[in-house]
């Protein structure tokens, strides 16, 4: 069994962490079996390492090695580019097709961003993993295979497979060795020697002396979180390389060539979220639609105290005043292009008489309004606009539609007639 510091030379694996070290000794121990090994580590580290060490040191290392970026292919074709397709399957397929799983017979499959696999994929590699049959596309003939799956990802898992992303039973399929790989920041005396590896094969690929940094900015560079990872690394270090004539680097010269990194702290705290966090438009949306309902009831119940104390705006609660208005608005601040003029009528009488219908349908008042024709058009089309986005959320029922508007359901009967909607 080869040694982990033979492996990080054959492999160009800079660094002496321990959590890397278990890492390449777990992938060591493993490789000689068949089972399957589930890389995990945040985008950047390195991931793509671990599978090839483990195919070089099996007994699959004469047969393919096939690496598929699983969030690289859109979903249409990924079934297609795993297990492969008849002629004829889909539009566009006009030839047979082999599959990565049908070439790498015999060999190892790595798949990465296996996350981001579609759940109908997901169903299909569950049965490659439990007896190694798979079917073509547009094929109805159970094919065998036996190939090694080595998989990685940078999600977490429990949380895709809570959402419904991704499947709890082919989760512990693929992860019967979990193999951690550590962030760079928790690598701290590993960044400067990565750092000078990058700068020495920069330095010899562009024909220029190597670059060499300040103790201060060394310091800088270990305390930096890196979220890129060691690709991020790697970049600033070939950006430096090539752009900076002065081979002797400061601080701030690598300052400049760090975006400023902003606090740290989770924005969900204990996995909830807060009172005013949407993720969806949906969410917005009913939180609009709640809002308009909540002001059309205040408005309603300002109508009421109005035709009460006949008009009289100094006779009105103040508070009912400042949720409709946002302030405690006198009658001198309120204005109106024409005073509407409303009157009381007895029920018996029929002359220009309209029903009025409160929430509870216990008062009723037949109101004679006389109001710009402008104000009745603007708060005609609210209404309408209201009552149709609650009837299209609710499918058409109008008995749901009525209880989240705040009307009953006659009145809202009436509504749709009167509105021919």
């Amino acid at each position: 069994m080869e040694s982990v510091q033979s492996i990080k030379q054959r492999f160009e694996i800079i660094g002496n962490d321990p959590k890397l070290n278990r890492a390449i000794e777990k992938a060591i121990q493993v490789a000689p079996t068949d089972i399957s090994v589930l890389v995990v580590g945040e985008s950047g580290v390195g991931k793509e390492s671990i599978p090839r060490i483990i195919h070089s040191l099996s007994h699959r290392k004469h047969g393919k090695y096939i690496a598929v970026n699983c969030g690289a292919i859109p979903e249409g074709t990924i079934d297609s580019e795993l297990f492969g397709h008849e002629k004829g399957a889909f539009t566009g397929a006009t030839n047979t097709r082999e599959g990565y799983f049908e070439v790498a017979d015999g060999g190892t499959i790595f798949l990465d961003e296996v996350g981001e696999l579609p759940l109908t994929t997901q169903v299909r590699l569950l049965r490659v993993l439990e007896n190694g049959e798979f079917i073509k596309v547009g094929s109805s003939q159970v094919q065998k295979t036996n190939v090694r799956i080595v998989a990685a990802t940078n999600v977490n898992m429990f949380d895709a497979i809570e959402k419904g992303k991704f499947r709890e039973d082919l989760y512990y399929r693929l992860s019967t060795v979990d193999i951690p790989l550590p962030p760079l920041r928790d690598r701290k005396d590993d960044i400067h020697l990565l750092f000078r590896k990058f700068a020495a094969d920069f330095a010899h690929k562009y024909k220029m002396p190597p670059i060499k940094l300040s103790d201060d900015a060394i310091q800088f560079l270990q305390k930096y979180r890196w979220s890129g990872n060691i690709r991020q690394l790697r970049n600033v270090a070939e950006q430096i390389s090539v752009l900076e004539t002065n081979r002797d680097i400061t601080l701030a010269t690598l300052q400049s060539y760090l975006p400023i990194e902003g606090s740290n702290l989770p924005s969900v705290v204990g996995g909830k979220k807060s009172d005013g966090d949407f993720s969806t438009e949906r969410d917005i949306l009913y939180k609009v639609l709640f809002d308009m309902k909540s002001d059309l009831n205040d408005l309603k119940k300002l109508t009421m105290e109005l035709m009460k104390n006949g008009a009289k705006v100094q006779d009105i609660n103040p508070s009912l005043i400042q949720k409709v208005y946002g302030s405690t608005t006198t009658e001198s601040e309120i204005h109106f292009e024409e005073e509407p003029r409303m009157n009381v009528i007895p029920k018996h009488n029929e002359t220009h008489q309209e029903e009025f219908d409160d929430e509870d349908d216990d008062n009723h008042y037949l109101v004679a309004e006389t109001i710009e024709e402008e104000e009745v058009l603007k708060l005609e089309q609210k209404e309408i606009e209201l009552i149709k986005k609650s009837l299209e959320r609710h499918k058409g029922k109008r008995k749901a539609a009525a209880d989240e508007l705040g009307i009953s359901e006659r009145t809202l009967y009436r509504k749709i007639k009167q509105f021919d909607l």
